[in-house]
């Protein structure tokens, strides 16, 4: 028997309903994909490397070129989060804070997802060369394929993994530097060395906060139990107390002045104190200390470094202005 109009009306708008709600899930499940929590740090590092690496000397700041850099890098590393996803996924689901993810709860069809980081991969990484140039499309190539190809299977292997994921995560300043100047200076590099050590208490504070849920999925963040309160510990204290004099450095090349240079001392010193009530302490209460403490001291001391790069752009604008004055009066 056919279905009255009004009944067939009725069907059909839940059925509409139905399809919308999925595909709305569908969307918000590609957005998690992406990781843009982690995506945030890498855009402030990013548009941080730009900043600094453009020369001073500049009549206006490209900020359309800006715009493309961050754009970019943002697409790779949407790729690259969607990647490790997709190849972590059945280890994702053995662990209680990864197992809601898109893959590793079966919501999301896995060649579908692969697909999508391939294409956000490429996408960014030719965006970058058309727009920008060719060193900053290479350094986030090569990003990808150090964190996907060599610290993702690390992971289950060895806890010196992390030294390699460093690497990796160092590299967003790098490609900003690059894509504001075309080359890579040691200014840049002291600014990769930064994130570098940022990242080993930062890790090192998720790892000790999650170390039950590595167990479970085999990986090895940390090493065997019996060993891995002192492996904690040097890997969160060390790398906080060399980024103090590292954290210094634009003050003795000349980039920066007393004011970045207090700055940099309290904020590099209060990083070091958190790591080291970690390694003393051991709990999960001051690991969440420490997470965030490096979630607000790298944004911070950036920000010191970007101001100190406004001042010396206006004192030179300021010298030029001069110049151009005294000229005229000639």
């Amino acid at each position: 028997m056919a279905a009255t109009p009004n009944v067939a009306t009725a069907v059909d708008a839940v059925g509409t309903q139905r399809i919308a709600r999925l595909r709305t899930s569908a969307a918000a499940d590609y957005w998690v994909l992406t990781k843009p929590e982690v995506n945030f740090l890498i855009m402030v590092a990013t548009g941080a490397g730009f900043y600094l690496g453009c020369p001073i000397d500049l009549d206006a700041f490209p900020l359309m070129q800006l715009v493309h850099t961050v754009l970019g890098t943002l697409l790779v590393a949407s790729g690259a989060a969607t990647l490790n996803q997709y190849v972590e996924r059945h280890f994702d689901a053995q662990m209680r804070r990864t197992a809601r993810r898109p893959l590793a709860a079966g919501r999301l069809d896995p060649s579908a997802a692969l697909r999508f980081g391939v294409v956000l991969t490429f996408a960014g990484a030719l965006y970058l060369a058309v727009a920008l140039n060719s060193l900053a499309s290479l350094l986030a190539l090569f990003t990808v394929a150090t964190y996907i190809g060599v610290y993702t299977p690390l992971k289950r292997k060895t806890p010196l993994c992390t030294l390699v994921g460093a690497c990796s995560g160092a590299m967003p300043p790098l490609i900003g530097w690059a894509a504001a100047s075309g080359r890579l200076s040691a200014e840049a590099w002291i600014l990769c060395g930064i994130l570098f050590l940022w990242q080993f208490p930062h890790v090192m504070a998720i790892a000790w906060m999650y170390r039950e849920d590595y167990d479970r999925a085999g990986y090895l963040i940390l090493p065997a139990v019996a060993r891995r309160g002192r492996f904690m510990a040097w890997q969160s204290v060390l790398p906080a107390v060399a980024l103090i004099p590292l954290s210094l450095m634009p003050t003795f090349l000349g980039d920066a002045d007393r004011a970045y240079l207090i700055g940099a001392v309290l904020l590099s010193s209060g990083f070091a104190w958190y790591a080291a009530q970690l390694a003393l302490r051991r709990s999960n209460a001051i690991a969440r200390r420490l997470l965030f403490a490096s979630i607000i001291y790298l944004p911070a001391l950036l920000t010191l470094l970007m101001a100190q790069k406004t001042s010396l752009r206006n004192s030179a604008g300021f010298a030029i202005a001069a110049v151009l004055t005294s000229h005229e009066a000639r």
